[in-house]
């Protein structure tokens, strides 16, 4: 019986009749069918036999090829997810399996790539205890078909062509492995496999020694390059694993021959096929043979192989560089690469090109060069003394490979140029990018070769770039080329800042050439004056020189704002970049900048507005907010220009969400530099915080708004509208609504809550009391611990600030008492947040006795309890609670708290008197007494012991106008500023006339007391 079954759930078989018929329909051009039989398919996918039906239509052959590819589509997108399914496939796997392996003869590629996903996630569930026989059967394929082929015998080739694809995506899926069965299987499998795999490749690659320019037009040639490509994908997917996972010296010990031999005939085969790829490229070239398929197609399968070769390298590099250059031959596979790029420096212009059919293609060169630059950062020719070891890189190989770097590739060739011109913004922002397509494309990848060089060898590099230096650095630039070696130069300076430091004076560089070069007005100074912003960012940002030079600052400015002949907007985007670079270091002087303040931020405005791509409008915002930040309260002569600004650019910025960040950001920092006079700007931050949090903005904004409404509120001293714009108040019903909706950022919004209680607590509850309670209720009842504390001390400050006649009934229809109270009951909630209940209780409590007991009397009615049912949970948590409290202004706070209960007369406090409650203001009033001996200070002193300086308990709100607000809440307090023993003196005589006088109230309650504590509670109220 399937589970399905046995737990009462309908078990329903599909039809394949109707599967065939849902599967047609999709893959036909009729969009009412397509629509409709998608529909259908996704119920069909949850019943019985689906899977088998799919799998069934996908290998027949009569079936019309569309509808098997429809078929297997939809069983590699569903089938693994419901593969343990016993309901859905009680026993239909098997033969789901067969079929798998039954697909080596099919002719599609879309069907036999289908069939790779599945059959290597299915071998990953399955294999070895429930599909034992997928890899034997498959090497058998291979063995049989390999053998066959280079013995002359008849062999299937695509039978051969797809058991290797499928055994390379097992070998790929299983690489995927992380639990420790998966990691073990995948090791055994590659044990296994490795000398097979390895004697195949031998005798297949064995067969590519005779490739020629005639023999590339040979079908039987492009088929002995596929399979060698193949079996190499398979043999490295496995070296791979080994390598990352066979780390201790009893595995390497078992590994390392096998891998050694492996990396070795690499080395020497990729030096083999480069060759004859080169050759038979240059001899095929001249007749325009490329273009015959055959030609095509092995050139370009033997470009693929000698790149597989070199991914492998690689990787071996990525995983572990250190033991990669000491694999053998290593040393002649670097030297060898490395000869490649000279070679390809040496050709025809037209020799190199990002395309398989080139000579020497991009992808290969750039390959050669990042394992170039990886090894020699590993191979440390400078000995711990400080000498160099001139064996490892000779002299003349460094200053070699610097000149054909430095001349070669890092300068801009016709293709950047042409970039540059056709889509300037895109250009800087692909420049300025600094990320991984250094590993693809050559200038990058050169100059970082020429970084590596420099610190590896910077005994060469560094007097033969001073030299070149001196030679170039007065000589006019008027022609192209030189222009272009020029800017190749300041580049490779730029990139050896650190070690060009001590040999190049920048400052007097700066002000003799380059600043003379930022404003030459020749039509191709463009490249010179883009790569002169970029120098000196990258010059100042490495801490080479100081930002507080007023040069850098005369040559940026210019730079970001001229807009005459020979200049243009990828100089500006180039500028704005450089001078965050300059302002974002420990030694800017902010005083060396704020002349050049106002045209910065004005130009940086108008870029902004100007640029075409939000990625260029993202990079000016982020430079902005910088400034912003550090001009601080100088930038208050330019808010109006900024704010006029910011919201035309939040329009255009439409769903780009990072830009729309950088703009919350960037109003955020001229809040908070502006404070007082920020708030004409939250007239921006209504708009742009509401629209943050609407749906479409899908959560990307949250916390970047959150962070600009915090800092607008602690910088502002109104939350009304100013000369009728909109004001920050518009957004409390925002805040409430969130406080009941967003729990992943109910700290910050908890925060700015608390900001706006700050401001103006009684103002909120006059607007929207009951609103505010519910939101916090509903908050609390789903919020964790520390949210949960937060809210309450929250609510503390607003009944600390307001009068009781307006929260009192908030209180009781949020129904906020009624949750603390069962909470109470329960008692199961964490000990810190009862303890917070119990501070609120004090302190409302203390605020108004009357409406405490109006409360309680109304709680006890509306959840059908006695109020003595209610006082008990209360009183019980009170005392209980006591322990929990380390702070001593808590304990007073509570202790005030319940003096005020006693001076009720409430039987139930009162019966607690003698005990709980004395014992309480004991302890209370202990604490006060020896702290005052200890520190002698005055008996008539309000400032008490626990008293911290603000600038301690509000470090965080330091530099805001919030921090004085909460420091006067903290000073007013009335638990601060009450004589405790005056205060319960007072509350003990009040509660004598609650109860009928002196008389009453002792024998009714205190003589119960213990005679000891009695007195010392006597002794405290008499000052003794």
């Amino acid at each position: 019986m399937s589970s399905g079954l046995a737990k009462g759930v309908p078990v329903v078989h599909v039809s394949p009749e109707e599967v065939y018929q849902v599967i047609t329909n999709a893959a036909s051009q009729d969009p009412a069918k397509v629509k409709t039989s998608s529909e259908r398919l996704k119920q069909l996918l949850d019943m019985t036999g689906a899977f088998d039906a799919l799998s069934e239509i996908s290998v027949q052959q009569a079936v019309p090829l569309p509808v098997r590819q429809q078929a297997i589509i939809q069983l590699k997108n569903n089938l693994t997810n419901h593969w343990r399914s016993r309901k859905i496939l009680p026993d239909q796997r098997e033969r789901i399996k067969s079929r798998c392996l039954s697909l080596v003869n099919e002719q599609d590629d879309l069907i036999c790539e289908c069939n790779e996903i599945i059959t290597a996630k299915i071998a990953r569930y399955e294999y070895p205890q429930q599909w034992p026989n997928v890899l034997p059967d498959l090497v058998n394929v291979v063995n049989s078909n390999i053998s066959a082929r280079y013995s002359g015998t008849p062999s299937n080739f695509l039978q051969l062509r797809r058991a290797l694809e499928l055994l390379n995506a097992i070998l790929k899926e299983g690489s995927a492995q992380r639990m420790l069965t998966g990691v073990r299987t995948m090791s055994k499998i590659v044990e296994q496999l490795h000398p097979i795999l390895h004697s195949h490749y031998s005798t297949v690659a064995a067969s590519l020694s005779s490739l020629s320019p005639t023999s590339v037009s040979s079908l039987n040639t492009a088929e002995d390059l596929l399979l060698a490509h193949l079996v190499y994908k398979c043999l490295a997917k496995g070296a791979v694993w080994m390598w990352q996972k066979m780390k201790t010296p009893d595995e390497r010990l078992k590994v390392d021959p096998w891998l050694n031999d492996l990396v070795q005939s690499s080395v020497l085969q990729l030096r083999t096929l480069s060759e004859l790829r080169i050759n038979i490229v240059i001899a095929l070239l001249p007749n325009d043979r490329l273009i015959e398929p055959n030609p095509r197609q092995c050139v370009t399968t033997l470009y693929r192989h000698v790149y597989l070769i070199g991914k492998f390298f690689r990787r071996l590099q990525q995983l572990d560089a250190a033991r990669f250059v000491t694999m053998p031959l290593c040393s002649d596979l670097v030297h060898y690469y490395w000869s490649k790029v000279v070679q390809a420096t040496d050709s025809p212009a037209d020799f190199i090109g990002d395309s398989p059919l080139s000579v020497f293609p991009v992808r290969f060169l750039v390959q050669g060069m990042v394992i170039f630059k990886e090894s020699i950062a590993q191979w440390a020719p400078v000995r711990k003394d400080g000498s160099y070891k001139e064996q490892v890189l000779p002299r003349a190989f460094v200053e070699e490979a610097v000149k054909l770097l430095v001349t070669r590739f890092i300068p801009l060739n016709p293709a950047d140029l042409e970039g540059w011109m056709a889509d300037p913004e895109e250009w800087v922002n692909v420049e300025e990018s600094e990320n991984d397509h250094w590993e693809y494309e050559l200038r990058p990848c050169g100059e970082r070769v020429l970084m590596t060089l420099a610190s590896q060898c910077g005994v060469y590099v560094q007097p033969l770039l001073e030299t070149t230096w001196k030679e170039i650095r007065g000589l006019p630039a008027s022609d192209l080329t030189t222009i272009l070696q020029k800017e190749a130069l300041y580049c490779a300076i730029g990139r050896c800042a650190i070690r060009m430091k001590d040999s190049i004076p920048f400052e007097e560089w700066l002000q003799t050439n380059l600043a003379p070069e930022a404003r030459d007005t020749n039509p191709s100074y463009p490249i010179i004056k883009r790569r002169i912003a970029w120098l000196i960012g990258k010059w100042i940002s490495s801490e080479c020189s100081s930002p507080n030079n007023p040069m850098v600052w005369e040559v940026l400015v210019h730079l970001l704002r001229d807009r005459g002949p020979g200049t243009d907007a990828v100089v500006r985007l180039t500028a704005a970049v450089a001078i965050r670079e300059c302002i974002d270091t420990l030694q800017f002087d902010l005083n060396v900048f704020l002349p050049y303040l106002q045209p910065v931020v004005t130009e940086l405005l108008r870029i902004m507005a100007e640029a075409d791509t939000l990625e260029s409008k993202r990079r000016i915002a982020n430079c902005l907010g910088l400034v912003i930040e550090r001009a601080e309260l100088h930038i208050v002569p330019l808010m109006s220009a900024i704010a006029t600004s910011l919201p035309q650019l939040w329009v255009a910025a439409e769903e780009d969400w990072l830009l729309k960040a950088s703009l919350l950001e960037t109003l955020s920092k001229l809040c908070d530099s502006t404070k007082e006079h920020s708030a004409p700007l939250c007239a921006l931050v209504v708009p742009m915080v509401r629209d943050s949090f609407t749906p479409s903005a899908k959560a990307q904004l949250d916390e970047d708004a959150l962070n600009l409404w915090q800092t607008a509120l602690r910088q502002t001293n109104t939350i009304d509208a100013v000369s009728g714009q909109p004001g920050l108040i518009e957004l409390l019903p925002l805040a409430i609504d969130l406080l009941s909706n967003n729990l992943d950022l109910l700290g910050k919004i908890v925060a700015i809550l608390e900001s706006y209680f700050l401001l103006d607590a009684t103002r909120i509850l006059q607007l929207g009391a009951l609103d505010v309670f519910k939101g916090f209720v509903h908050g609390l009842k789903h919020a964790l611990s520390f949210n949960q504390k937060h809210m309450m001390q929250a609510l503390d400050l607003l009944v600390q600030f307001t009068p009781p006649t307006l929260y009192a009934d908030a209180i009781h229809q949020s129904g906020l008492l009624r949750y603390i109270v069962q909470a109470f009951i329960d008692d199961q909630a964490p000990a810190v947040v009862l303890t917070e209940f119990v501070y609120f209780l004090a302190r409302l409590a203390i605020a108004d006795k009357q409406i405490f007991l109006q409360l309680v009397s109304a709680t006890a009615a509306a959840m059908n309890l006695m109020e003595t049912q209610v006082w008990e949970p209360i009183l019980n948590q009170w005392w209980t609670r006591f322990d929990n409290m380390s702070e001593p202004r808590s304990r007073k706070l509570v202790a005030m708290g319940i003096a005020n209960l006693v001076s009720t007369g409430r039987p139930e406090v009162l019966d607690r008197l003698a005990t709980e409650i004395c014992n309480l203001w004991l302890d209370v009033f202990g604490e006060i007494k020896e702290a005052r001996e200890k520190a002698d200070e005055d008996p008539s002193s309000l400032t008490l012991y626990w008293d911290k300086p603000a600038e301690q308990l509000f470090v965080d709100f330091e530099g805001s106008l919030e921090f004085d607000r909460r420091k006067a809440a903290y000073e007013n307090d009335p638990v601060r500023t009450t004589q405790l023993v005056t205060y319960v003196a007072a509350r003990l005589h009040e509660a004598e006339m609650a109860c009928g006088g002196p008389t009453a109230l002792q024998s009714q309650w205190l003589a119960k007391a213990d005679p000891t504590v009695l007195k010392q509670i006597q002794d405290a109220l008499a000052g003794r």
